[in-house]
């Protein structure tokens, strides 16, 4: 097992900074501006031949200092962070100097922390040994003087921190982190307590207003023996209502998700039936290729009359996507997770199949036999042999004559046929095309006109009188 090491401290001393710059990452949000961090964030960071599991986390303020629900939720996040930490980095700020929160922090902190490590942050360019003397009084041991931003000092800090930590032991299966999950959705349609519903614990904030979550959170779990990597996301508004910063660089995080997951879990609420940025949040995973499936939020309660509406709703608004799996879930309550999962690894051997040349180009005259393609000027397109292009997603490249004048109608087609043989789950198959080349185009009469002998221009002046006199 890898060792935890957790950063915390008041908002805005540069715990999100300092995890990006040890993690080699950018997967904190980070801006000039407190409060930005709320959920805790894991992170693989390296030092030397060592590797250990880094944890952002939100700002810790002073208990009975918090204005909202949420700030005291961010609190016990973090403190939990610290609880399940072999070793905690306490970050302040250099330039602020000792502060009376900064006392209090220490009060909270020393009963809670076996190995508690003080970093001054933000001491470029001042002298180190002034800066850090004030600290000495919060009664934690040296004080390092580090530049989270520039990265000076932080060698000396970790370096003293792997010598107190014990070492790991069983270094086995430590790479292999399993299907990569992200719950994709609106805001407020339940995207975090189904997180918390799958982990069994509060890991991720939920409260009853849009924009709760602003990171892209990463979670590896296990499930039945079987390790998965959940991943949490903002919620995505409509372009025009996305304002701030710390949104838009949300939204890109969200995007990126899409991008470096295995399945994406789509939660929909089934009061709203499919909205207008749900169906652009659809359009988004179908162009990406990426399986999928479609969570019906908040599915108790309602009765079996509204229950029958909003199926047959979902059913005609959801038509285009038959590929992906519907779920009738309740986040809140568990009802049907469960079944969720059943999906989730029925898609995972879709996902790791590998069918060979000769069975896709078997698929392929199959599907030629049973509806043939459009004829293009007079002649017909043939598709010659097929191969296995890539995997997430799984693209089959086909080879044949006049590739580039297939229809998209055709296309479609092909994917279907290809994932119904190949018995796929959730799993999209695109299909690319290749044409062979002309082996006359570089010959020694490329660039020339084929022009005839002038007796055969003449007969075929003639042909063309005949024909012409005799409709006459």
């Amino acid at each position: 097992m890898k060792s935890v090491i957790a950063i915390v401290g008041r908002p805005n001393v540069g715990k999100s900074t300092l995890f990006n710059r040890l993690t080699r990452s950018r997967n904190a949000l980070v801006a000039d501006q407190p409060g930005v961090t709320r959920d805790r964030q894991y992170g693989i960071a390296q030092y030397g031949e060592h590797t250990f599991i880094l944890v952002d986390t939100g700002g810790l303020i002073e208990a009975g200092t918090a204005t909202n629900s949420i700030e005291n939720l961010i609190i016990e996040q973090s403190l939990q962070a610290v609880r399940e930490a072999d070793a905690v980095i306490w970050l302040v700020d250099g330039r602020d100097g000792l502060t009376a929160a900064d006392e209090t922090l220490a009060m909270q902190l020393r009963p809670l922390c076996t190995h508690l490590y003080l970093a001054v942050n933000k001491t470029e360019g001042l002298d180190a040994d002034i800066v850090t003397a004030e600290f000495h009084a919060l009664g934690v041991g040296k004080p390092y003087a580090i530049s989270a931003q520039r990265g000076s000092g932080i060698a000396i800090l970790i370096a003293d921190i792997i010598s107190a930590l014990p070492q790991p032991t069983d270094m086995s299966n430590e790479t292999d982190q399993g299907l990569r999950i992200t719950v994709l959705g609106r805001p407020n349609v339940g995207k975090s307590t189904l997180v918390n519903r799958i982990l069994g614990e509060e890991r991720m904030l939920t409260f009853d207003q849009p924009g709760t979550t602003r990171d892209s959170i990463a979670i590896p779990f296990e499930r039945n023996g079987k390790s998965y990597v959940l991943i949490d996301t903002a919620g995505v508004r409509r372009h025009a209502r996305v304002t701030g910063t710390i949104e838009k660089i949300s939204v890109i995080k969200t995007l990126q998700a899409i991008d470096n997951t295995d399945i994406v879990v789509l939660i929909t609420d089934a009061q709203d039936s499919v909205t207008e940025q749900d169906a652009t949040l659809l359009g988004l995973v179908v162009e990406s290729g990426k399986s999928l499936i479609i969570a019906i939020n908040k599915w108790d309660g309602l009765e079996s009359s509204q229950r029958t509406l909003i199926r047959a709703q979902f059913d005609r608004k959801l038509g285009f996507i038959d590929y992906a799996c519907v779920h009738y879930i309740s986040a809140l309550h568990g009802s049907g997770v469960g079944k969720m999962f059943e999906s989730i690894d029925k898609i995972g051997k879709s996902i790791a199949i590998t069918p060979s040349t000769s069975v896709l180009t078997d698929f392929l005259h199959q599907s030629v036999e049973s509806h043939q393609p459009p004829m293009i000027r007079g002649r017909r397109i043939k598709l010659r042999y097929a191969h296995l292009g890539g995997h997430n997603p799984l693209r089959i490249i086909i080879h044949g004559n006049q590739t580039g004048h297939v229809p998209d109608t055709y296309r479609r087609y092909l994917s279907n046929n290809f994932r119904k043989l190949l018995r796929l789950t959730g799993t999209p198959v695109l299909i690319g095309f290749k044409q062979g080349a002309n082996p006359y185009k570089d010959g020694p009469y490329q660039g020339k006109r084929n022009n005839p002998a002038r007796g055969e221009t003449q007969k075929r002046r003639r042909s063309v009188r005949h024909v012409r006199d005799s409709v006459k």
